[in-house]
């Protein structure tokens, strides 16, 4: 991956959805620390919150596709 230009992005879609389970915003995957610090950090640190985006997108949609458990039931 080439590296992001200065000044970096940010990677909001304008989708700011905060998951309670993951405390990520499910359209950009920052954590809401990480998005109201955006604007003070500088490029090198915006990079790393990039860098950490793509490891947490993967691990949220690897999380939603394994199978879910089926309840038992016992008659009774």
């Amino acid at each position: 991956m080439n590296p992001l230009p200065s000044p970096v992005p940010s990677p909001c879609i304008n989708v700011c959805r905060m998951n309670p389970a993951s405390g990520w915003c499910e359209g950009c995957w920052r954590t809401i620390d990480e998005i109201v610090a955006w604007g003070r950090l500088d490029d090198d640190a915006k990079r790393a919150v990039w860098a950490q985006l793509p490891q947490r997108r993967d691990g949220v949609a690897a999380a939603d596709a394994a199978p879910t458990p089926r309840a038992s039931f016992k008659a009774g």
